[in-house]
């Protein structure tokens, strides 16, 4: 499969949020899908050798290439449609600094935006985009 993969905290309602933005605007169905939580995520945190313990942070794989936080961020931006694209003038910004503000966001989106009790669940219309 040649699709890049977004690893996100799946019971974070602001993480949640973020992936279906991502696949509202990927029309041509780009990306695939797994909470960190799940036994799919669980397999490509191994798989990478990154920490199964991680849940803080945004994840893109890209074939051999893994990128964390606000890299994986805009790198997932840079294929939305044109608009978004924009946003990628923020890699001017160097990434300790882009990083710093990811990480205080990440550490307060519980108390900001919530979490759920579990994981959610894909639509039936976006259930294949999700690996299993």
């Amino acid at each position: 499969m040649n699709h890049p993969i977004i690893l996100f905290d799946g019971v974070c309602n602001f993480c949640n949020a973020s992936v279906n933005f991502v696949i509202k605007r990927d029309k041509n169905r780009i990306f695939r899908y797994a909470a960190l939580q799940s036994a799919a995520g669980q397999r490509l945190l191994e798989k990478y050798n990154l920490s199964c313990g991680v849940n803080d942070t945004f994840i893109l794989v890209e074939g051999k290439n893994i990128y964390q936080k606000s890299t994986a961020s805009l790198r997932v931006l840079k294929s939305l449609p044109f608009l978004w694209k924009l946003m990628l003038s923020l890699f001017l910004i160097p990434t300790s600094l882009r990083d710093l503000i990811y990480n205080f966001i990440a550490g307060n989106r519980y108390k900001w935006f919530g979490k759920r009790a579990e994981c959610m669940i894909p639509t039936p219309e976006v259930r294949n985009l999700f690996l299993k």
